[in-house]
């Protein structure tokens, strides 16, 4: 079974350094077959009011992405016939998913961001990938169940994590509102994933 181990970094330093580790691995925030610094008038331009800052494309581009593959292998367990995590339970997590995609969506569109998974291909903490979906598909009974607390928790975790680094790193407002918004969230969807355990 695949562990995670995530070593903390302090809050103010965690967004930064993402950022800087995902330009020297060669991610990009430029769309697809788009050169930087081309004619981007065809599609939704940033906000003149809110300074969005490279830590926040770094947090938006990297929590759109978590939350909608999170989002789906909750929506997997909460149709499962031996659903681990309660099915209610799973169900009501997978809508604040899908409630907070949204919110996301809109704030890319805002910062004039491609919505597209810039982070395709790479394990990273907290990321539930296609090969972790496709692993789910095929387990049953106690090992779905172990598989799908562990995906979630690391995912919990790890999105409440630069959330909060976000919140009090970011230099958007707005975007530092909703990653508070989501930071707090995450705090409570993981005492009420603990209290599964019990």
């Amino acid at each position: 079974m695949k562990r995670r181990l995530i070593t903390p970094l302090p809050a103010l330093l965690l967004l930064p350094l993402l950022f800087l580790l995902l330009f020297l691995s060669g991610c990009s925030t430029t769309p697809p077959d788009r050169p930087a610094g081309s004619d981007t008038s065809s599609g939704p331009a940033p906000s003149s009011g809110a300074p969005f800052t490279a830590t926040d494309s770094g947090w938006i581009q990297l929590m759109t992405p978590m939350s909608e593959q999170a989002g789906q292998l909750l929506a997997m367990a909460s149709t499962h016939e031996s659903a681990p995590p309660p099915a209610s339970w799973a169900t009501a997590l997978a809508k604040e998913h899908r409630t907070e995609l949204a919110q996301l969506r809109q704030l890319l569109r805002r910062m004039g961001l491609p919505d597209t998974n810039v982070h395709e291909g790479h394990d990273m903490p907290g990321m539930v990938t296609d090969a972790d979906l496709d692993r789910a598909r095929r387990l049953t009974g106690p090992d779905f169940d172990g598989f799908v607390r562990q995906e979630i928790r690391a995912h919990l975790e790890q999105s409440g994590r630069v959330s909060r680094s976000e919140s009090r790193a970011g230099g958007s407002q707005e975007a530092k509102r909703l990653a508070a918004r989501i930071a707090d969230s995450r705090a409570e969807q993981l005492k009420t994933l603990s209290s599964l355990d019990e």
